[in-house]
Order: C-alpha cells, then sequence, then structure tokens
C-alpha cells in the first residue's frame, strides 16, 4: 500500500511539475489562469519577431524579463509565412519556431494569437492575398471556402507547434492561444446569423485541435465556451463588460501603450503614469488577473508589411522603442508596478473582494483573506483634483487620478502617479553615411506606351486584384488620336494612394489621397497631332487591413477625362513595376550594428 501510494505521488509530480519534459497543466477559473495548480497574476508584452531582426530577438526578451514581464505575447503573420497557396517560409526574420525558443529558453510564457485574422496594422490584416481569388469567398463568415482554409491554416500551425513541442502541455512556454481576432466589430455585417455562427464555429475548430492550453477571442464579448472573452483598449479597467462567464477570469490582452501611426501623424504619446492607472484599476475593479501590452516592443514594419498608409516605425512610444531601446520613464515605472502588484498577488488572487466609498470619486478595493492577509487599492478616479481619504482609520493622499497599492492594507508602496524614474532621451549620431557617388547607382523605369503591354482590357482594372499584394505600383495606360497641337486639361479620379500622371513621356502632376476618397488628379497637358499616350502609375502604401467584407475592397483609377471627352471605357494597357535590381547590385547593410553604433540614450 505504501509503494502505491509513493508511485501515484510521483506521477502526479511529473504530469504537473513546471518546466519538465512532461509537460504543465494549464486550466482557468474565476481569479486567473491556472499553471500546475497555481494560480497566477501574469504581465504580458507584444513583441512581434518579424517587426525586429532575429539578432535582436534576445535582448528585447531579456529586457522584458527585467521590466517585470512574464509573458510574450505574437501573432502568427499568415501572409507572410504562406505568400503563395501551399508555399511556406518559415526562414530568417520569419522564424517563429526560433523566436519561441528564445522565450523558452529565457524562463517566460507564450500566447500565441493565431489569428488567422490579425488586423494589426498589418498589410490585408495578416491574410494572404491569394484568398481573395478562392471563387465564391467571404472572409471571416460562415462561408464554406473561408472556414476550409482558415481551418487548413490554423490546424498548420498547431500542428508545427506540437512537433517543436512548444505547447506547456507538452513542457514548452505556450500557455494560451488565440483564435479570431476583434471580430465582434464586424459580427452584425453579416446576414442570417452568419457572424454567431461562425464565432462557434471558430471556438470549436480551435478547441478541437487539443492543444492542452486554453484559447481566447478577443474583445468578443460572446466567445462561446470554453473560449475565453477578454478586453483590447485603453481602459478596460473601466470598459470591460468582464467575463462572460463566472468561471473565466477577467483578461486584458491588448492594453495599447501608444496607438498606430499614418503618414502624416504625430506620433500617439501615452503617458507612463496613465498606463499604470488603467493597469492597476483593471486589477482592482474588475479583478483583474492578466495584462497584455500592446506593444511592449513595436519594432518596424519591413519591406511592405505596413497595412494602408501606416508608417514603417511601429509604437515607437512602447517600453521598448523601435530600435529595441528602454524609453523612460514607461519601462521603469511599469517595472515598479508589476513588482508591487506581485506582492500581493496571493490576497488579490485568493482573497475576497470588496469596494468601499472613500469620497465622491474616491474608493477602495480590498483583498482579503481568511487568514487575515490583505491587499488595498485606494483609487481617485477624479483626474483633475487630489484628494484626502480616511482607509481603515488612517489618513491617505490620493494624486489627481491615481491608484495607491497597499499590499498589507496599511503601507503605500506605489502609487500611479508618482513616478521615480528619470527620463531619459534618443540622440541620434551619424553611424553611417550614403554621401559618396561611388555607393549609388541609377537606373530608369521606362514609362511604358498602350502598344507594349501585355495586359489590355476595355475597363478599368483595380489595382489590388491585378497586383495581388506583389509591388505598390501599378501602370495604367491608354493612346488615342489627336487632330492637332493643343492644350488640354486631364482629369483622373482615383481611390489609390497616390496617383502619378505621364502625357507622351512627360510627367504632368501627380494627386494623393487619404486612403477612403475618391480624389482626383487635375492637370494643364500638352497634346500633339497624332498619337497621344498617357501612362497613369497607381501607387499604394499598403493594402487595408480590417472590416467587413475585406474581399471586395478595391482600390485604383475611377475615371479619366481629358477636356470633354470620357476614356474611363477606352482600351486600357497594364504593367506592374517590381523595381527589381539585379543581385550584383545589391547591398547587404548590418544594420544591428549600425544601429547600435548610432543611437543612444541620455
Amino acid at each position: 500500500m505504501e509503494v502505491a501510494v509513493v508511485l501515484l505521488f510521483w506521477f502526479v509530480f511529473l504530469v504537473a511539475a513546471p518546466g519538465n519534459s512532461h509537460g504543465s497543466v494549464v486550466t482557468y477559473d474565476g481569479r486567473s489562469l491556472i499553471i500546475d495548480g497555481e494560480h497566477k497574476m501574469l504581465f504580458s508584452g507584444s513583441i512581434h519577431y518579424p517587426r525586429s531582426t532575429p539578432e535582436m530577438w534576445p535582448s528585447l526578451i531579456d529586457k522584458a524579463k527585467e521590466g517585470g514581464i512574464d509573458v510574450i505575447d505574437t501573432y502568427v503573420f499568415w501572409n507572410l509565412h504562406e505568400p503563395q497557396e501551399g508555399k511556406y517560409d518559415f526562414s530568417e526574420g520569419r522564424d517563429i519556431i526560433g523566436f519561441l525558443k528564445q522565450v523558452q529558453a529565457k524562463g517566460l510564457y507564450v500566447i500565441l494569437r493565431i489569428g488567422p485574422f490579425i488586423e494589426s496594422e498589418w498589410t490585408y490584416g495578416g491574410l494572404p492575398f491569394w484568398l481573395h481569388d478562392i471563387p465564391n469567398i467571404i472572409f471571416r463568415s460562415d462561408n464554406e471556402p473561408f472556414k476550409l482554409h482558415m481551418e487548413k491554416w490554423v490546424t498548420y500551425v498547431v500542428n508545427m507547434m506540437k512537433a517543436h513541442k512548444l505547447y506547456a502541455s507538452q513542457g514548452g512556454p505556450i500557455i494560451l492561444s488565440q483564435i479570431e481576432n476583434e471580430y465582434q466589430r464586424i459580427e452584425s455585417a453579416f446576414p442570417n446569423n452568419s457572424g454567431p455562427r461562425y464565432v462557434k464555429w471558430a471556438a470549436a475548430m480551435a478547441v478541437g485541435l487539443q492543444t492542452g492550453v486554453p484559447w481566447v477571442m478577443c474583445s468578443q464579448q460572446d466567445a462561446p465556451d470554453p473560449v475565453i472573452n477578454a478586453c483590447n483598449g485603453y481602459e478596460c479597467g473601466r470598459r470591460f463588460q468582464g467575463p462572460n462567464s463566472p468561471n473565466k477570469p477577467s483578461m486584458w490582452t491588448e492594453n495599447w501603450t501608444s496607438y498606430l501611426q499614418r503618414y502624416g501623424e504625430e506620433p500617439f504619446m501615452k503617458s507612463a503614469t496613465d498606463i499604470a492607472y488603467n493597469v492597476a484599476l483593471f486589477i482592482a475593479a474588475k479583478n483583474g488577473s492578466f495584462v497584455n501590452y500592446y506593444m511592449y516592443h513595436g519594432g518596424t514594419n519591413f519591406g511592405r508589411s505596413s497595412a494602408a498608409w501606416i508608417i514603417t516605425s511601429y509604437y515607437d512610444e512602447a517600453p521598448l522603442d523601435e530600435y529595441g531601446f528602454i524609453k523612460q520613464p514607461k519601462w521603469g515605472h511599469l517595472k515598479e508596478l508589476h513588482a508591487a502588484i506581485k506582492s500581493c498577488s496571493k490576497p488579490l488572487l485568493e482573497g475576497v473582494h470588496s469596494t468601499s466609498p472613500l469620497g465622491r470619486k474616491q474608493e477602495a478595493h480590498v483583498f482579503q483573506m481568511n487568514s487575515g492577509e490583505c491587499a488595498a487599492f485606494l483609487v481617485n478616479r477624479d483626474n483633475t483634483s487630489d484628494a484626502k481619504v480616511i482607509f481603515h482609520n488612517f489618513p491617505y493622499d490620493l494624486p489627481a487620478q491615481s491608484i495607491s497599492i497597499l499590499p498589507d492594507c496599511k503601507k503605500v508602496i506605489f502609487n500611479t502617479a508618482k513616478v521615480s524614474t528619470a527620463p531619459n532621451t534618443r540622440s541620434i549620431t551619424t553611424g553611417l553615411k550614403f554621401d559618396s557617388v561611388t555607393a549609388w547607382q541609377q537606373w530608369e523605369e521606362v514609362i511604358p506606351i498602350f502598344s507594349n503591354t501585355s495586359l489590355i482590357t476595355k475597363n478599368l482594372l483595380d489595382h489590388m486584384s491585378t497586383t495581388k499584394d506583389s509591388t505598390d505600383y501599378l501602370w495604367y495606360t491608354f493612346s488615342f488620336q489627336q487632330d492637332s497641337n493643343a492644350q488640354s486639361v486631364l482629369s483622373a479620379q482615383s481611390d489609390a494612394h497616390l496617383l502619378h500622371a505621364f502625357v507622351n513621356g512627360k510627367y504632368v502632376g501627380y494627386a494623393y489621397g487619404g486612403g477612403r476618397e475618391i480624389y482626383t488628379l487635375q492637370s494643364t497637358v500638352n497634346l500633339n497631332k497624332g498619337t497621344n499616350n498617357v501612362a497613369l502609375l497607381s501607387v499604394m502604401v499598403g493594402f487595408p487591413d480590417s472590416g467587413a467584407y475585406l474581399e471586395r475592397k478595391t482600390a485604383g483609377l475611377h475615371g479619366v477625362r481629358i477636356q470633354d471627352k470620357d476614356f474611363t471605357h477606352s482600351s486600357w494597357g497594364y504593367q506592374v513595376i517590381y523595381l527589381l535590381i539585379p543581385s550584383n547590385n545589391l547591398v547587404k547593410m548590418r544594420f544591428d550594428k549600425m544601429f547600435t553604433d548610432s543611437f543612444k540614450f541620455l
């Protein structure tokens, strides 16, 4: 009998022990995620592997861990890995397996946001454009063609993770996976209850893959059991409706540390104190036990990966800036916040929560255990005035819009509005010069004429469908006969991002829009007697990344007139520009070293 008891104990230890080769047990209840039987207060940071270089990954992970981060969160970028149907690429900066193994080696957990729609200011929301050409497809709806390809991709990703033993149930770092992304925003756009049916299908499909870890849906209040519904946004401590079941934890999967930046806009500045206040409020008011910073490191939208109008720099105001440098005081202030909350995680996760008023806009959130252990969060919601309050017969000063954390219900160890970390500034020095004439090469792009184009139609084609996300540029060309030399007015309407115009080989002007409306390029042009050639260069700065019926979105020329003659329905020729440089002209540069040499913080 004694032997049987010992053997049983050893078996349970092998199954549940964290970090061993037999895996961990990840579950949840109404308070938090539970890993190997232990309730967890977790802070997570979004770091997207393709938005930094592999050389940067170790440093980014180290700095996140030092900042009190327990979990690294990343999307899986479908169009990056399967740019052509059935042809996969996980090399170099696409090496998600290598990235996740580095996270594991540093002792951190992972949230894998498979999507496969991700938005993320990433071109086409992360969906490969070849999906657009699947007959009868309707993205993100109860549509059989879309569901077929979505399930195939999600299954491929899950099986790849299993093959490398990356799920916590196998001894890996992945403790949570995400299916879909912020779908509730468009759910009602699809008729005949197609949206809710799709949500139920996606959840069932994901759970059926048996990863051994829970699944989550972001901003999806109707997420079906057992999938956890989570909050995205700036103020989840105030706006989150809460879990849709008492058995699910309160999770914040996107706490925006800045915001997307479009061309022509200034960066969005969000202070360290504001972020800290909202995190503490979520923990206190919503029984929050999981917060992910989106982004913890934003990085760079390399190549053509940006969505429409999004600049290459991504969330440069995050705790780790575009180049991976610590941004103070944001990084340091949040590190102190994490330590303060972790110091009282036991009553926060196991104690009884009660709320009591301390004033008109002030309140106390108390977490009390039967053992007498107690933690309190004193909240001042007034964003203009400081407040003096009495709590447990002792006076406390609360700055405007702040929260004081008392891990023993007595002593304040942290206030969200009081910053002890000194700010730093980024200075830029020249690391590499490109001022030598011999360092540059020049080549000409020949302006096409209608008679030399291989694709000719009787109507104006959509820019996106024609280029298939292989390039930003598309030439529209036509020619016509003129009886005599004349001066005239060219008028062209487009909703591509930019339009350049050439008439008879001469540049005559450009126009651009905001990406949502049709604009007009209008220019005075000189026409020749005989044949006149018009070439219009349409430019897209990324494809749209969101919205219902994404597969129906188009861009490009809508109409062309010269004086009183309409050429919209004339014969048009097309030419795609790839801007390919011969391989012997390519210059490889060590940007990681260049950045290290060129940037420093003071």
